[in-house]
């Protein structure tokens, strides 16, 4: 990787670091759990979660980002086999539950956890939400997504296909007014007095209904819990499409990103940043992006690259091929294994292959190999091999050409990469004054170290969902709940 100068001609400013984790093997590099030196198959032990958060926080992570879906990948070669024989996503448990176990092992790092909103209810949702933040006092993200497998729409809504991509962002509007009303207007902040002399633990003028109904959903309220620390949990997504963009927009604190070079997602950020300046009074360099990336690190270029080709032994074709079938919804199955991809039949196939061939080399061939090669390792984002101070660089042009704020750091091996991260990557930040040397609010809230804000525990003033919180001493017909 040639070594550019991007990131030190860039004002300095600390960057957002995160782990890139979901609770399977692999994540985004199916196979490499056939490894040596690969943990990410204990996924089921306790330990396995709460050793990586200690590990991470001990490094000054701000955060780990925990993936998830609901489904299967079975669109390539319309079976799900592929995903289960090579372990891709699959089997996958379900994120929330280990949050408080590795909260009760640290003080500062946050949890942002993904759960979707097309198949749950906010009622039961915001309950559970509510109890994790007030057990990690605060620690709590939520990445909101609308999903995107057919095949969790056919185990959990019994239904063939998924609501229509635009249909979902609807449903998930109505589903985050739902969700703020329970959260920050259907208790005053001081609503719980627990007043012995009197027997009162809650005032119960100071909570009530919120009675909402919609085309999506009913709900009487109020919430079932009281107001956690952060009221609501840090907001994070993901959506790129026009509908995503416009969702972000409005209730996004921090986007993620995954893209196969900065300029392809620098024109997505502008817009999004654009959209929340016009469109709903947002200051847009407040909304923080976060990028996909895997770095595979060396002492020196040479160890770095040999790392990077035995990685290479480990990967699966298949398990790559099922996840490219499951994010696109293309089988690519149907092709024959020399067949150039930019030149089938299908727009679809051309138009994403041409995205990902756009950044190789000009007369490179685009098979369904080379597909699966591309996604092997790190998925859907780019890999930065080599020295620190050459993946610095790298990193650096993401934030030079790209806008990001920061990084969602996957790995090839569980938890090495994390620790070769720790140990050759986060001091070469630190010289270039590109990481922070400590939480900005030590025992703080999620929200509080992701703004380095000491008291910024609630959404920013802007932020729509302030408009929702009934504050202490306020009295009800002085707050009306947003519509």
């Amino acid at each position: 990787m040639a070594s550019t100068s991007a990131a030190q001609s860039r004002p300095k400013r600390p960057l957002i670091v995160n782990a890139f984790v979901e609770m399977c093997s692999g994540h985004q590099s199916p196979g490499l759990w056939r490894h040596p030196d690969d943990e990410s198959w204990k996924f089921n032990d306790l330990d396995h979660w709460v050793e990586l958060a200690k590990l991470l926080e001990e490094a000054k992570f701000h955060g780990i980002f925990i993936a998830d879906v609901l489904g299967g990948y079975d669109v390539y070669k319309n079976s799900l086999d592929p995903a289960v024989i090579s372990g891709a996503q699959w089997p996958v448990n379900e994120p929330l539950s280990v949050v408080p176990a590795m909260a009760a092992a640290t003080k500062n790092i946050g949890f942002g956890v993904t759960i979707s909103t097309t198949y749950e209810q906010p009622y039961h949702l915001a309950r559970r939400l509510a109890t994790v933040d007030h057990l990690t006092k605060g620690r709590l993200g939520w990445n909101i997504v609308t999903s995107y497998l057919d095949s969790a729409a056919r185990n959990i809504h019994g239904k063939a296909t998924q609501l229509a991509h635009d249909d979902r962002y609807a449903q998930a509007e109505e589903y985050m007014k739902v969700m703020y009303k329970l959260f920050q207007s259907s208790w005053r902040d001081d609503a719980v007095i627990l007043d012995r002399e009197r027997g009162i633990y809650t005032d119960p003028a100071l909570v009530r209904e919120i009675n909402h109904k919609g085309k999506f959903f009913n709900v009487a309220g109020p919430a079932i819990t009281q107001p956690s620390l952060q009221r609501t949990p840090l907001l994070l997504q993901a959506g790129t499409s026009r509908a995503g963009k416009i969702f972000a927009a409005q209730h996004a604190e921090a986007i993620f990103t995954s893209a196969h070079s900065p300029a392809v997602c620098a024109k997505s950020i502008a817009e999004i940043r654009e959209l929340a300046r016009t469109e709903f009074g947002r200051d847009g360099n407040k909304i923080k992006v976060l990028a996909l990336v895997t770095p595979i690190l060396g002492r020196t270029e040479e160890e770095a690259q040999a790392k990077h080709a035995e990685y290479r032994k480990y990967a699966s074709t298949e398990g790559a091929l099922a996840l490219f079938g499951g994010w696109t919804g293309i089988d690519l199955n149907q092709y024959g294994d020399d067949e150039e991809l930019r030149e089938v039949e299908s727009n679809a196939v051309k138009s994403t292959v041409t995205g990902y061939a756009k950044f190789a080399p000009q007369n490179s061939k685009w098979t369904k190999h080379t597909v699966a090669e591309h996604v092997a390792i790190g998925g859907n984002g780019p890999i930065l091999v080599g020295t620190p101070e050459q993946v610095a660089d790298g990193l650096g042009k993401w934030v030079e050409e790209g806008g990001v704020d920061g990084f969602n750091f996957a790995y090839a091996l569980f938890p090495q990469s994390f620790k070769d991260i720790i140990e050759l990557l986060l001091p070469e930040l630190r010289k270039r004054g590109l990481f922070w040397d400590d939480y900005a609010v030590p025992g703080g809230t999620y929200r509080e170290n992701f703004y380095g804000e000491p008291g910024q525990k609630h959404p920013l003033p802007e932020h729509v969902a302030a408009k929702f919180q009934w504050r202490a001493g306020v009295p009800a017909e002085d707050h009306q709940i947003p519509e």
